[in-house]
């Protein structure tokens, strides 16, 4: 059996704060592909659309293309309920928009990058949180994403309320049938260890047909902390195949969301070093 090919991201701002640094990682490790958070320290949600529009162009001339806007989308509280509170990385505060409507604003922002995904979130956790309350908002992201003609790339974040893949499952499953086709899971296996669910392969097998994207890190579980890809706990050979057996892409996005700040660029070279052994154990082709 042939296993779909990864097609090899990094996030830029695990690299360093500016292009100039993205852009010199991504020519010393061989990577074409930058998916882009934050410039500076700031989100490009909170810039207007002439300034990503350079960021854009800055990429673009250095050879790059940005798969995916990782956006902040939903990673603020939802209307009417309180957070559960807790520190929160890369944090959204939709008032900060330069519109008054962030989530087509954020479509704005991938049409201008060329970036033919979102990812976004499920809004932080809250208690009593149900799926179907996610329903409405993501009704109304699956009608915008229709419109741009851009995937929405749904992560399971621990902070919020889609945190475990089984709470992935279980969104996807709520979500009124037929499921758009724009609508896709995007399978983030460190975050699942990190909070010791690590996804059953009933899990994986639920959400296989639908994924084209997933974010890659690893886990030291003992010192409870994130470390570069192949040096943590997670058994990712195992976790990949399994994983890209019930896939029914030919090619999916494996972005490197390394999460090691205090040597961002070491972590993430050998990070992408540790991708490119590992899928090759596998016989996993990286493109």
């Amino acid at each position: 059996m042939t296993l779909p090919r990864l097609a090899l991201a990094v996030i830029g701002d695990e690299i360093g704060p500016t292009l100039d640094e993205m852009i010199s990682f991504c020519a010393e490790n061989d990577v074409r592909r930058l998916d882009m958070r934050t410039v500076g320290g700031r989100n490009l949600m909170g810039m207007k659309l002439d300034e990503v529009a350079g960021i854009a162009r800055t990429l673009e001339k250095a050879g790059l293309s940005i798969p995916t806007f990782v956006s902040p989308v939903l990673k603020w509280a939802m209307p009417g309920k309180e957070a559960a509170g807790g520190k929160v990385d890369f944090a959204f505060d939709p008032a900060t928009c330069p519109s008054d409507d962030p989530l087509a604003y954020a479509f704005d922002v991938a049409i201008v990058l060329k970036a033919r995904k979102l990812r976004v979130f499920t809004h932080l956790r809250y208690p009593g949180y149900q799926p179907f309350d996610l329903v409405p908002p993501f009704e109304r992201l699956t009608d915008l994403a229709a419109g741009y003609s851009v995937d929405l790339e749904v992560e399971n974040e621990p902070v919020c309320n889609v945190g475990s893949v089984a709470d992935l499952v279980a969104f996807f499953e709520e979500f009124p049938e037929p499921l758009p086709t724009t609508l896709k899971p995007l399978l983030d296996i460190g975050n699942a260890w990190a909070i010791g669910a690590p996804p059953s392969d009933a899990e994986v097998d639920a959400l296989a047909e639908h994924i084209d994207a997933i974010h890659l890190k690893d886990r030291d579980m003992t010192a409870k902390r994130t470390v570069p890809l192949g040096d943590g706990d997670i058994p990712w050979a195992d976790e990949l195949k399994r994983l890209l057996r019930g896939v029914k892409v030919p090619e999916v996005l494996a972005s490197i969301e390394t999460h090691c700040p205090s040597d961002g660029r070491n972590a993430t070279a050998r990070s992408v070093a540790a991708l490119r052994r590992i899928a090759g154990e596998i016989g996993v082709e990286v493109v």
